[in-house]
């Protein structure tokens, strides 16, 4: 069988690679950004694949991009070869060995600016040829359509399409400032409900539940917060401030703790520990990059200051 003349300036597995992309992300103008090429020429490819074959791969309209029959089958297909060859490539080139290329990896804004950011810079200094796209997000990625490699989340991850490697624990502990506590006993569990207090609207509302260190039941404590935010820091400042209670990760408090500028309410009690977990999609190959970076934050994350080894952590 000839190649048609159209497809030979293009390697098929070029070809392959641009196909995948274009549905990944959804629309072709999507996929050029990602490629660092043009849209026509992505255009030029996908018409160039279509020919190869003899099949008609996509159906396009103004408002959307959806898959024929055979563009599915050639899509499933085309996954599995461009995975294959990109091992590959990594395995006989070296790769496996020293890593290399760049990765984009999704964090939460607090977290990522003070718990990660020196183990990432940690992983960058043992490997020279890797760059890092660190973002600052707190919301889940499209890992596919931002051509994302991985995450880390502090919470429980329920999408059973994502590989979580359960990295540390995040202590939390009740805080405020010495006013708002007055001539109360803080270490008094009674006087909770009785506070002004701050939520962090992710894990708290109206009301939060307490762990006693000797292992007996919880207590559970409703509460009329006079700040709802999302964002740890803002809670922090708040507090400090002295507008009312929070719960809050131990690391983000050490300092104001020990200057006095808060206190730690019930020092017998804690709000359950937050999972931290690395997730990126699941897939029959991962890229030594990446690899690299799950056995970095595995090693480094559990001994940084603040954090809790997992005790009974699953085999990732």
């Amino acid at each position: 069988m000839s190649t048609p003349a159209s497809a030979a300036g293009a390697d098929r597995i070029d070809l392959l690679r641009t196909f995948v992309r274009i549905v990944d992300t959804g629309s072709l103008s999507a996929a050029a950004a990602q490629l660092g090429t043009t849209q026509p020429t992505i255009s030029r490819r996908l018409q160039a694949l279509e020919r190869l074959f003899g099949l008609h791969l996509l159906q396009r309209s103004t408002h959307q991009m959806m898959l024929t029959e055979d563009g599915q089958r050639c899509y499933a297909h085309a996954r599995s070869l461009v995975e294959e060859w990109d091992a590959i490539q990594a395995d006989l080139r070296g790769e496996a060995d020293e890593p290399q290329g760049r990765l984009r990896v999704v964090v939460p804004h607090a977290f990522g600016q003070a718990q990660l950011l020196e183990p990432m810079l940690q992983f960058l200094a043992r490997y020279p040829k890797l760059s890092v796209e660190w973002m600052l997000d707190d919301e889940p990625p499209n890992f596919i359509a931002d051509a994302i490699d991985c995450a880390i989340r502090v919470g429980p991850v329920t999408e059973p399409q994502l590989v979580a490697v359960h990295l540390a624990d995040v202590p939390r502990i009740v805080i405020a400032a010495p006013a708002v506590v007055g001539d109360g006993d803080p270490a008094d569990p009674d006087q909770l409900p009785t506070l002004p207090w701050i939520a962090l609207t992710k894990y708290y509302r109206e009301h939060l539940t307490l762990l006693p260190a000797d292992q007996g039941p919880a207590l559970r404590v409703d509460i009329q917060p006079r700040l709802l935010t999302g964002n740890l820091f803002v809670a922090r400042q708040a507090a400090v401030a002295g507008l009312g209670a929070a719960v809050v990760s131990s690391w983000l408090v050490e300092a104001d703790l020990r200057e006095g500028r808060l206190v730690q309410l019930v020092p017998g009690w804690e709000a359950p520990a937050l999972p931290v977990y690395l997730v990126f999609p699941s897939s029959r190959q991962m890229p030594s990059r990446l690899r690299a970076f799950v056995d970095a934050m595995k090693q480094q994350l559990p001994a940084t200051h603040g954090m809790r080894r997992v005790m009974f952590a699953p085999p990732s």
